[in-house]
């Protein structure tokens, strides 16, 4: 087996393993609450809290700017700050396609080329767009997305949170 083959199949499993293994915050995932215009939805975005995982273990000052790309795909780059909000920086760029009949409130994205397609739904947001709650159907992941990193909006999106049933003591706040 060459060493790129291989290294395809160990992060196969490696993303298997963070997917199958991470805690369930919600059974009973929601289907999203309104439909994204996605020019209102595109930007910068402060992660202000999110359900802990395995790509994003030791990040702080995380941010999420989308962006539109080639042949309808939004750009996606996630950038972290490893162990404070002002340590090394990293980046992964990704790209998100719609779900069709969704009402551009769910999307596939891709972060690993065409190996890894995960799910990211919209699940609710502001009226003015200035903060979005974002999951996936497995309820292992969650993520609190606002426009400013004030203490209002993590306690704002918390409640929201628990209004949609889940389980708010799995939220890590992101120091900004």
């Amino acid at each position: 087996m060459n060493g790129a083959r291989f290294v395809s199949i160990a992060l196969l499993f490696l993303v298997s393993a963070c997917v199958a293994f991470g805690p369930v915050g919600n059974r009973d995932v929601p289907e999203p609450v309104r439909s994204v215009d996605i020019k209102r939805y595109l930007g910068l975005w402060y992660e202000i809290g999110r359900y802990e995982n395995g790509f994003e273990r030791g990040c702080e000052g995380v941010t999420a700017e989308y962006s539109l790309g080639g042949n309808g795909e939004v750009r996606v780059l996630n950038t972290c700050h490893l162990g404070s909000p002002s340590g090394p920086s990293r980046s992964s760029e990704g790209s998100a396609k719609f779900v069709r009949g969704s009402n551009n409130a769910k999307f596939k994205v891709s972060f690993f080329g065409p190996l890894y397609v995960g799910d990211y739904w919209v699940l609710d947001r502001a009226s003015d767009y200035s903060w979005s709650l974002v999951g996936e159907p497995s309820g292992r992941y969650l993520w609190l997305l606002s426009r400013d990193n004030s203490p209002a909006a993590l306690t704002k999106l918390t409640r929201r949170a628990a209004e949609l049933g889940y389980d708010i003591s799995l939220i890590r706040p992101t120091k900004q």
